[in-house]
């Protein structure tokens, strides 16, 4: 059972920051790439950002120039910073990792912006 460990959601106004952080066990090998996708109730889950293991990124077009992820290598720590905070970005965010032979997911932490 592999455990991601999830902090950083919270409750903020229009056009604050949160900053989102999620731990993968230090030994998990093979990890092609990790990230931050969302959910909203009675939605699909759809991705915010990635971060490959050569530092390649991708981001949704709603968050471009607003989020930026990055990842600490030798913790296997990934970062979500969220600048301009819109009420639309209020859902629950799951991190999640990939490796060679499985996905794995966090729990979820609430992001709540208030307008």
């Amino acid at each position: 059972q592999v455990e991601l460990v999830e902090s950083g959601g919270g409750l903020v106004q229009a056009g604050g920051s949160l900053r989102l952080s999620c731990e993968a066990p230090r030994r998990l090998p093979g990890i092609k790439v990790m990230g931050w996708y969302r959910q909203a109730p009675g939605s699909q889950r759809e991705l915010v950002a990635a971060i490959y293991m050569n530092g390649d990124t991708k981001y949704e077009d709603a968050v471009k120039g607003r989020f930026t992820i990055s990842r600490d290598k030798t913790k296997n720590i990934v970062y979500l910073q969220m600048n301009s905070l819109k009420s639309e970005d209020t859902t629950v965010y799951y991190c999640f990792v990939e490796s060679a032979w499985s996905k794995y997911w966090g729990q979820g932490t609430q992001v709540t912006v208030s307008s």
